[in-house]
């Protein structure tokens, strides 16, 4: 069993603060991790994109247990959390921090075509009347931890804008892994991306008190 990055000096009042959801993705990719590096092989460093990094607790365990080869992208819109998993990573893994860059942006909108060959996404999947707007300019924002969490109708609003765009997100070996809990539907997910050419897989399950949390793992056949 893998252990837990250290996570410190993180502003919890902005940014998202590891959970269950977090701990999912943990115990997952310790499952996940022979099937990856078959997935991948060696003869190309994989790029590995974490949506949305928050504290950095997923992409630092990946990096320090799972992919320790792999170059990492973390995005996230808030600048808080770009600092955040920064820090995390080099006080885990102070050798390999060269390799996770943190860039702000929105889901993965300045990543090139087609070079993503693991995807990462806890997405805000709190059912709500609408997805909370943020500011561009600084970190004073007071919605961040609603965006994070709140993800419009039926929770989903966010997930599909990353799933109608996964085909001109991942490379040819690439795979994604999203998170979801019941009220997303997650079985009418895997079904309509299965109608378009998807292998769809659900990797992970977990009764997380009320919730029930789930992990697809997405192949493009």
């Amino acid at each position: 069993m893998f252990s837990t990055p250290i996570v410190k000096d993180v502003d919890y009042d902005k940014v998202y603060e590891p959970s269950e959801d977090s701990f999912c993705f943990l115990d997952c990719f310790e499952d996940q991790k022979e099937f990856l590096e078959e997935r991948l092989g060696k003869k190309v460093t994989p790029l590995l994109v974490e949506i949305g990094t928050g504290s950095g607790i997923i992409t630092t365990f990946l990096l320090q247990n799972i992919l320790p080869d792999a170059v990492y992208m973390a995005t996230d819109v808030n600048p808080s959390a770009c600092t955040s998993v920064l820090n995390t990573v080099r006080l885990n893994c102070p050798q390999r921090a060269c390799l996770v860059d943190s860039l702000r942006m929105s889901l993965v909108s300045g990543v090139r075509r087609n070079l993503v060959d693991v995807l990462v996404f806890n997405p805000p999947y709190v059912p709500a009347t609408e997805v909370p707007k943020y500011s561009q300019k600084g970190d004073d924002d007071s919605n961040w931890l609603d965006l994070a969490l709140l993800g419009g109708k039926d929770g989903m609003i966010t997930t599909w804008q990353v799933l109608n765009d996964l085909e001109e997100i991942l490379s040819s070996r690439g795979v994604a892994y999203i998170l979801f809990c019941a009220r997303n539907k997650p079985e009418n997910v895997a079904e309509e991306m299965r109608s378009r050419g998807w292998r769809v897989d659900i990797v992970f399950k977990r009764k997380a008190g009320w919730e029930v949390l789930s992990i697809l793992r997405f192949i493009k056949v």
